[in-house]
């Protein structure tokens, strides 16, 4: 790190702060496997703190991030996920962007009270939010033609900076064609730190954070090409090394970014889950239709989605959703239009319908380790309209697959399109004080909760009542 002074926030002797996130980061490749390998986060490490960090449940991109930097978790925000219900109706879903977050995010806190912010591609960035300072917007940001920046001026910046269209996201990374979907993978990469370096090479700010969402893109395209433990992997093929070699190129990147700011920054690098290998897909609503719980007029013979599939909503009990973990829910009398659960049955029918999903076996029929829970049983609140259960099937090593018509209730295929990984439970956490350096210690786990509240406390911002994280003792 170089440089001296920086943006500070009113009336504050604060240090800047870098967040980078890399997000799906698995600590076993980054503290253990290939530690070696990746010399500035081991570096970070030797200077700091490091330790594994507990996500959220559920364990997705939304809405991890969104409680990593609020403090608050999804059912205090009411997000379960990408998509979540708008109301009690069956179909009306709706996609989690900037909007759905009501609650500020640390970089609002410090925006309010004076200092400037940077932003590169922090999901949830979209619709932009003006600030003080810089943003550019996320992944859910429609495309290159949309408004994806702030202030508007720096769009045209960005274009005069990069090579070709800007890429909100990789296109399409769910398909065979790996050769082209790490192609853009790597153009993504490079437009997205070249972003990061013009930022901060002009301009000093109290609060930076980026997110690189190449390396869960290409878990997602390549975990099988990768890992020995992968039902599907092929020993020899061409992308054996292309997981590794991009963590080699971001930790490299990071290299960069970490000689533009001052020497006093405090630095986190951090990931909001983890990725394992998925083993095969548990068909949610297979199994519903089987165990009496879900009625279609006419059951499908090939895949089809189950709202295409035409659902007698009124003799349905109950219905589930696809996804790196399931959501199941009641259709319970007077809540929903159809219901026919009723309400003096729900508690006696959610734990039955929880304990039946518990136990559902691999095609084998040995134990999953499947775990299911109830929102109001992990949340401080529940907000907004929540399934009523969520299930981790695997754990996690199973997908949730919420088509009909795949003819049983397990499956090697992804529904969607081919996905190698899945999500595990637990992201990384590095800290660098340079102000505290040398114990190189790796902790005992934290809490993305924690994040927040522990970033506002360096900063010198108060603690918002209602929190569920608390600062962590991370470097005493």
């Amino acid at each position: 790190m170089s440089g001296a002074g920086g943006d500070a926030l009113a009336g504050s002797d604060a240090r800047p702060i870098l967040v980078i996130g890399l997000d799906g980061a698995e600590p076993t490749l980054v503290f253990d496997r290939w530690r070696d390998d990746l010399p500035t986060l081991d570096r970070l490490m030797h200077a700091g703190v490091h330790a594994r960090l507990e996500s959220t449940i559920p364990a997705i991109t939304v809405p991890a991030w969104a409680s990593m930097m609020t403090g608050l978790d999804p059912g205090q925000l009411g997000l379960y996920g990408f998509r979540n219900r708008a109301d009690r109706s069956y179909d009306n879903l709706v996609i989690a962007n900037a909007r759905s977050v009501t609650k500020p995010r640390v970089w609002d806190r410090v925006s309010a009270a004076g200092g400037t912010v940077g932003l590169v591609s922090v999901p949830q960035t979209y619709p932009i939010r003006p600030i003080n300072g810089d943003v550019v917007s996320c992944f859910l940001t429609p495309s290159a033609a949309s408004e994806y920046a702030h202030p508007p001026s720096l769009k045209a910046e960005i274009e005069s900076w990069i090579e070709g269209e800007y890429l909100v996201d990789v296109p399409d990374f769910r398909s065979e064609d790996k050769a082209r979907i790490l192609r853009d993978i790597y153009r993504m990469s490079e437009q997205h730190y070249e972003i990061c370096r013009r930022l901060l090479s002009r301009r000093r700010y109290a609060y930076f954070m980026t997110v690189d969402m190449g390396i869960d893109r290409i878990q997602h395209a390549l975990w099988k090409c990768m890992d020995p433990a992968h039902p599907k992997h092929e020993p020899g093929n061409p992308f054996e090394q292309a997981i590794h070699d991009y963590y080699v190129h971001v930790d490299a990147r990071i290299a960069e970014l970490l000689e533009l700011v001052p020497d006093e920054t405090l630095v986190l690098v951090v990931s909001d889950h983890g990725a394992q290998a998925m083993l095969g897909g548990i068909c949610v609503n297979e199994w519903l239709v089987d165990a009496g719980y879900l009625a279609l007029r006419s059951r499908p013979v090939v895949r089809t989605a189950m709202e295409a599939a035409g659902v007698a909503w009124g003799a349905t009990r109950a219905w589930g959703e696809g996804g790196y973990y399931g959501r199941v829910t009641l259709n319970v009398a007077g809540r929903e239009p159809s219901g026919v659960v009723p309400p003096e049955r729900y508690e006696a029918e959610l734990t039955d319908l929880a304990a039946r999903l518990e136990a559902i076996p691999d095609p084998a029929g040995r134990p999953l380790g499947s775990a299911v829970y109830r929102p109001e049983a992990i949340y401080r609140e529940v907000r907004n309209v929540a399934p009523d259960l969520l299930v981790y099937f695997g754990p996690l090593t199973w997908r949730s697959v919420g088509s009909v018509g795949m003819g049983a209730v397990w499956t090697f295929e992804n529904d969607l399109a081919p996905d190698d990984a899945n999500h595990s439970p637990f992201g990384i956490l590095i800290v660098h004080d340079p102000h505290r350096p040398g114990s190189g210690r790796r902790i005992a786990d934290q809490r993305i909760y924690d994040i927040a509240p522990t970033l506002l406390g360096w900063l010198g911002l108060p603690q918002p009542s209602g929190l569920r994280g608390r600062p962590m003792e991370l470097l005493g």
